[in-house]
C-alpha cells in the first residue's frame, strides 16, 4: 500500500511521464532582473549580501544535528511575512515532528503546506508489494507524480525538499538520480519558485557530492565541530553562489530558541576609521608617565605577565577611571567571577557598583566552554556598533584561547576585532597569564605583534619580600618611558612607585641592588 495522498502506478514507464513533465511545464523564465529574497536568518543574509536571488535552486548540506530544518523552516516563514506561499515537503521527517521542532522554537506552522510522504502504517506490513521508500523505478514515479501534483494545486513561492537520501535511494541509479535533480531545477525555475533541497549525507555516494553542488545555483555547508569539552562549535560556509558576491570563509552559528543564529565573520577593511586621537588616562599619575601621558584611544595595550601580578587590576583601574570621565567602558571576564571582581575592586579603592549602575561601567562573566569565538566577536560588534563604547577590556586571552581550538585562527579573529576596534576609536586592554613567577616566563601563544602596546608585568625578590614591577616595553602611537616601576597593591590602594633606579636585573626576578647604602 502506498501512503497517503501518494497515488499507485504500476507501470515502470509512468517514470519517463514523470521527467517529461518535469522538463516541458512552466520552462520559460520570465526574470529581467534578479531580486533578492531574505533567508529569515539575519546573520546569512549579512553572508549573502541581502538574502538569496530568487527562482533558483539552493543545496543546504550538513550532518544531522547542524541545523538544516531550523534554517528551512525559518527560510519558509520569512516567506509567509512577504505573503508568499510556502511548501515543506519532507520524506524524512513526519508532520508531527516537525511541528515539534518548531514548537521549541516559539513557531506556528500553520501558514505552511506541509507534505507528507513517509509511508503508512500499511505500507510497513509483511502484505505490502513495496513502499515509498524501496529503490525502485514504480516508486520514483510515483513520489515525483504526487510532488507535482500538490505543487500544481498549492503554487508555492518557496520549496523545501527534505531530504535528499530519500531521493538518492529511491532512484538507485546515480544517473537516474541527477536527471531527476535537474528536471526538478528546470520545473520549479520555470514556476518562479525557490527551492531548498536539504542533504544530511546519510546516503551513500552522498558525502562531498560535487555533482550535486555542480547543479545547485547555491551551495551552504553547515558543519558541527566535536570539542573535548564544553558545547560543540557550530559553523557554516556559503560555499557558491552563482553570478553573485558573498562573504567566504568559515562562520560560526549557534541553534538557540527562536531558530539560527549565525555570525559572519568580521572585516575590519570594511570598517573606515573616523576619530581624533587623544590620550586615556587611567587615574594613576604615575602609571600616565609610563605612556607619556597614557595609551591612546583606537589602540590596542596588553599586559602580560604571571598570574597574580595585578593586569586584571591595572584593567580594572582603566575602566574605573573610564567610566567615572563619563566614557562607558565594558569588561569581558573570562577567568574571574563577577562577584570575586568587585570585591577586589572594593578592596582597592575601585568599587565599580555606582558605575555598574549607572550604565557606564558593564562587566559580563564569558564561559569560554559554553561560546565559540565567532559569537563573541560578534557580542563586541553589536554593542561597538550600539552604544557608545570607549574602553574595552578582554580578561583574559587565555581564556579566549580555550574557546579557540587552533592558535593560529586565534590570532587571525583578534587581529580583525582590535583593527575593528582601533578604526573606532576604541581603546581594547588584553591580559595574557604567562607560565611561570620567578624568572624565566613563556606566553600559550604569542600576540604581543598583534597589540600596538605592551605593558609587562613581574615578580621580583628584594629583601626577604616578593614585589610586583612593571615597565612599557612597546608603544606604536607615540615614545614611553623606559623605566621599570613597582606596583604596590596594599592598603586598599593602587600605586605605582617611581622608578626602580637603584636595582638591576629587576626583569629577571632576581635584582642586584647598585645603589647608594644608607
Amino acid at each position: 500500500m502506498m501512503s497517503e495522498g501518494l497515488p499507485k502506478n504500476d507501470d515502470p514507464g509512468n517514470q519517463q511521464s514523470a521527467l517529461s513533465l518535469l522538463d516541458t511545464k512552466h520552462v520559460k523564465n520570465e526574470r529581467k532582473g534578479e531580486t533578492r529574497l531574505l533567508t529569515g536568518v539575519e546573520g546569512l543574509d549579512a553572508i549573502l549580501e541581502g538574502g538569496i536571488p530568487r527562482g533558483h535552486l539552493y543545496l543546504v548540506e550538513g550532518d544531522p544535528g547542524t541545523g538544516k530544518t531550523t534554517i528551512a523552516l525559518q527560510f519558509l516563514l520569512e516567506g509567509v511575512k512577504s505573503g508568499e506561499t510556502g511548501m515543506y515537503i519532507t520524506l524524512s521527517e513526519s508532520k508531527q515532528e516537525l511541528e515539534q521542532v518548531a514548537e521549541s522554537h516559539g513557531w506556528s506552522l500553520d501558514p505552511i503546506t506541509i507534505y507528507e510522504m513517509v509511508p503508512s502504517d500499511e505500507d510497513l506490513g509483511a502484505d505490502a508489494q513495496y513502499t515509498v521508500f524501496h529503490p525502485s523505478e514504480v516508486e520514483l514515479a510515483d513520489t515525483m507524480t504526487a510532488i507535482l501534483k500538490q505543487v500544481e494545486e498549492i503554487d508555492p513561492r518557496r520549496v523545501v525538499f527534505d531530504s535528499l537520501s530519500e531521493f538518492r535511494m529511491i532512484a538507485r541509479d546515480p544517473l537516474r538520480y541527477r536527471r531527476q535533480i535537474l528536471a526538478l531545477k528546470r520545473y520549479f525555475a520555470g514556476r518562479h519558485c525557490t527551492v531548498l533541497l536539504l542533504d544530511d549525507r546519510t546516503a551513500e555516494g552522498s558525502t562531498n557530492d560535487l555533482q550535486l553542488q555542480s547543479i545547485a545555483h547555491g551551495v551552504i555547508k553547515l558543519q558541527s565541530l566535536e570539542r573535548d569539552f564544553g558545547i560543540k562549535r557550530r559553523r557554516m560556509e556559503v560555499h557558491k553562489l552563482r553570478g553573485s558576491h558573498f562573504r567566504e570563509g568559515f562562520h560560526d552559528y549557534t541553534i538557540k530558541t527562536g531558530g539560527i543564529a549565525i555570525y559572519p565573520r568580521l572585516i575590519a577593511s570594511e570598517h573606515k576609521p573616523g576619530f581624533q586621537r587623544k590620550p586615556v588616562p587611567s587615574g594613576l599619575k604615575e602609571l600616565d608617565e609610563l605612556f607619556r601621558g597614557g595609551i591612546d584611544t583606537g589602540t590596542s595595550t596588553l599586559l602580560t605577565g604571571p598570574a597574580g601580578c595585578g593586569k586584571s587590576t591595572v584593567a580594572l583601574r582603566y575602566a574605573v577611571s573610564s567610566a567615572q570621565r563619563g566614557e562607558k567602558a565594558i569588561i569581558f571576564a573570562f577567568d574571574e567571577s563577577l562577584a570575586t571582581l568587585i570585591e577586589r575592586g572594593r578592596g582597592l579603592g575601585m568599587d565599580p557598583t555606582e558605575l555598574m549602575e549607572s550604565g557606564m561601567l558593564e562587566i559580563q562573566q564569558i564561559d569560554p566552554a559554553e561560546l565559540s569565538p565567532g559569537e563573541f566577536v560578534s557580542r563586541i560588534r553589536k554593542r561597538v556598533d550600539e552604544e557608545d563604547l570607549r574602553l574595552v577590556v578582554i580578561d583574559s586571552m587565555n581564556g579566549f584561547l580555550n574557546a579557540m581550538p587552533h592558535e593560529q585562527f586565534l590570532a587571525m579573529q583578534l587581529h580583525e576585532l582590535l583593527a575593528y576596534m582601533g578604526q573606532q576609536g576604541i581603546a581594547t586592554l588584553l591580559t595574557l597569564a604567562q607560565h611561570g613567577f620567578i624568572g624565566v616566563t613563556e606566553s600559550p601563544i604569542d600576540v604581543s605583534y598583534l597589540a600596538d602596546t605592551v605593558l609587562l608585568f613581574r615578580y621580583f625578590e628584594s629583601a626577604g619580600a616578593i614585589r610586583k614591577a612593571l615597565s612599557v616595553v612597546k608603544k606604536r602611537s607615540g615614545p614611553h618611558e623606559r623605566t621599570i616601576r613597582e606596583l604596590i597593591l596594599s592598603d586598599g590602594t593602587i600605586s605605582v612607585g617611581q622608578p626602580l633606579a637603584e636595582f638591576e636585573g629587576v626583569l629577571s626576578g632576581t635584582p642586584t641592588f647598585v645603589g647608594s647604602k644608607i
